[in-house]
This record gives C-alpha cells, sequence and structure tokens, in this order.
C-alpha cells in the first residue's frame, strides 16, 4: 500500500528504499573506519617493537605485548605502577 506524502510526496516504499541504502552506507563505513584503525595500530606496534630491539638495555619480552592474556597484561601494569611508585635510586 503505497500512500503518497504529503510534504515529500514520497511513497513508503522510497522511504523504506532510502533508510535500507543509508543503513548500508553507514555499515560499510564502519567497516572501513575500523579496517583503517587496525592498520594504523599493526604500523604503530611494529615501529615500537623496532625501537625496542635497538634499544640496549630494553626487555625483548615487551615486543609482543598484544599476545599476552589480560590477566598477564595486569600483571605487567601492576608491575609498573610500582616500579613508578619506588623512591629513585641515586647512582
Amino acid at each position: 500500500m503505497a500512500r503518497d506524502r504529503p510534504d515529500l510526496r514520497l511513497s513508503d516504499t522510497w522511504q523504506l528504499f532510502i533508510n535500507t541504502g543509508t543503513t548500508i552506507v553507514t555499515f560499510l563505513m564502519v567497516f572501513v573506519i575500523q579496517n583503517s584503525q587496525n592498520r594504523d595500530a599493526m604500523s604503530l606496534h611494529l615501529k615500537i617493537d623496532e625501537l625496542l630491539r635497538a634499544t640496549k638495555g630494553a626487555r625483548n619480552s615487551m615486543i609482543d605485548l598484544s599476545k599476552l592474556s589480560d590477566e598477564q597484561i595486569d600483571k605487567l601494569e601492576q608491575e609498573f605502577v610500582r616500579i613508578c611508585n619506588e623512591p629513585e635510586q641515586s647512582s
């Protein structure tokens, strides 16, 4: 049952078509943006990994943090909080 809308002179079918089209475009844009953010994050991680490899005294165990479990990351965070709260020792 296609009624004309007096304000826009569009039928309900056209309104459904436009709504469906904008939903599809929105979904595709979210996918493109998410993919772009994932690529940016990965490239940033690789750059930081390279800096860790090149820095003498850096812990190489920090290179693959993305592969750790949530519990392991929480323990590591607690370690850094503890280190930050310790008074500095003069050499």
